[in-house]
């Protein structure tokens, strides 16, 4: 197994903000709608940002978690929201489900208290709760019984089981509690 050595921190974190300056002028020199290449087929680059911005979420809770701290939450989870909204298929098709023929509206309150709404007004299945409280359940960094999400409707009711908004294999989950 290869080790790498302990970068110096000041270094380390140079490298990473000179990194992340040079995908924010990559992606902004992108045209909108000229896809670029990711893991499971080319997006557009906005998408890819928004789901750059999902994994630094979701591996931002991983270190919260590690050193007992609570991330200090703002509207710019906002990306965040977004793209599981558009990605709400991924938990079906991460195992092998065929998602259900239905629309889904999502009612959520910002950490600002601004309400999000996505989707038609008159759909039957419902997902409604707290905007980051859905980012912590489709990065799967918590179960949805420690969340203030809710569901309206069977379709909904099961999607809160299976939410996640990457494509990979959805793992165990959490625990309910795990996280208290």
């Amino acid at each position: 197994m290869k080790t790498y050595p302990l970068d110096d921190p000041e270094r380390l974190l140079a490298r990473w903000r000179k990194e992340r300056d040079f995908a924010i002028k990559a992606l902004a020199a992108a045209p909108a709608d000229q896809p670029v290449p990711w893991l499971v087929r080319p997006i557009p680059p906005g998408v890819l940002a928004c789901a750059g911005m999902m994994e630094l979420y979701a591996h931002g809770q991983d270190i919260a978690d590690a050193l007992g701290v609570t991330p200090e939450r703002t509207d710019r989870i906002g990306n965040v929201v977004g793209f599981a909204v558009l990605t709400w298929e991924f938990g079906y098709q991460s195992r092998g489900l065929t998602p259900p023929d239905t629309e889904f509206r999502f009612e959520l309150t910002s950490p600002s208290g601004a309400k999000w709404n996505f989707g038609p007004a008159e759909a039957e299945q419902r997902i409604t709760g707290d905007a980051a409280d859905l980012c912590l359940l489709v990065t799967r960094r918590r179960h949805r019984d420690d969340l203030s999400v809710t569901a309206e409707g069977p379709d909904a009711d099961r999607w809160l089981d299976i939410a996640q908004a990457y494509r990979g294999p959805a793992g165990p989950g959490r625990r309910p509690g795990q996280f208290a």
